[in-house]
């Protein structure tokens, strides 16, 4: 085997190795996005069920407040 053999099968083997590497990078990096994602669909459901909630509770108090007997008894209240 000459010389320029040699470093042509050591070129090449860099070359080869850098690829996978890049390749290797760029799949961690995929997986990474993809598990993010997860995470804030998770947080997503979690919030718009506290949304729910949160718009329940506040259409029982607007039914109290609104309600004749409520006022009624504030003004008695107040007197």
């Amino acid at each position: 085997m000459n010389s320029t053999t040699m470093v042509v099968i050591i070129v090449l083997i860099s070359v080869g190795f850098s690829a996978i590497s890049g390749m290797h990078k760029r799949h961690l990096a995929l997986k990474e996005k993809a598990l993010g994602k997860n995470q804030h669909d998770d947080n997503n459901s979690h919030l718009q069920e506290k949304v729910i909630k949160l718009e329940a509770r506040i259409q029982v108090l607007e039914k109290i407040v609104t309600d004749e007997g409520y006022a009624i008894k504030k003004e008695i209240n107040n007197l």
